[in-house]
């Protein structure tokens, strides 16, 4: 019996299992699906016991993901400082500036998604600009920060009566 060797390209398997944990929908939902549909009812609210509303975050994760897409293609970039990764507890926002939150976020999933696509560098070589730091590594914070707090999100949705239109 003739068995063929298959080989795999370690460079390109590692690429298309990153896009697949950034886009979501294996073991956790996609973002499209959690934020979907916010009913403006639940976007400020906070249950008892719980330190933030959906918005905050929506916002949070947003920041977050901006920050580690912009210290991975910005030599010149500066992180703020940890308290602004949240915004103000007092905050709110309306319908409208959800959206433009869900917006940028996506744009920004967009760009990560883009990058890890690029074939410009190895998936393990070091950031340029940030010795010690790799690309893989900031690739697999942006997925895993995303996929902890979707599935929070989606929670904190079911806990407010308003689940995800689409869970699964």
């Amino acid at each position: 019996m003739d068995t063929e060797t298959v080989t795999l390209d370690a460079e390109q398997v590692g690429r298309e299992q990153l896009l697949a944990l950034l886009a979501g929908g294996n073991a956790h939902m996609p973002f499209d699906t959690v934020a979907a549909e916010m009913p403006a009812s639940a976007i400020n609210a906070r249950p008892r016991h719980y330190n933030y509303t959906p918005y905050h975050l929506l916002e949070h994760m947003r920041r977050a993901q901006y920050d580690i897409l912009e210290f991975v293609r910005n030599p010149d970039y500066e992180s703020p400082p940890y308290e602004e990764f949240w915004p103000p507890e007092e905050e709110t926002a309306d319908e409208a500036e959800w959206e433009a939150s869900a917006a940028r976020f996506r744009e920004d999933l967009d760009a990560v998604m883009k990058l890890v696509k690029s074939s410009a560098w190895s998936l393990g070589a070091e950031i340029p600009h940030a010795p010690g730091y790799t690309y893989i590594r900031e690739f697999l914070l942006v997925a895993d920060h995303n996929a902890y707090h979707l599935g929070e999100l989606a929670a904190l949705r079911l806990i407010l009566g308003a689940p995800p239109p689409e869970r699964w």
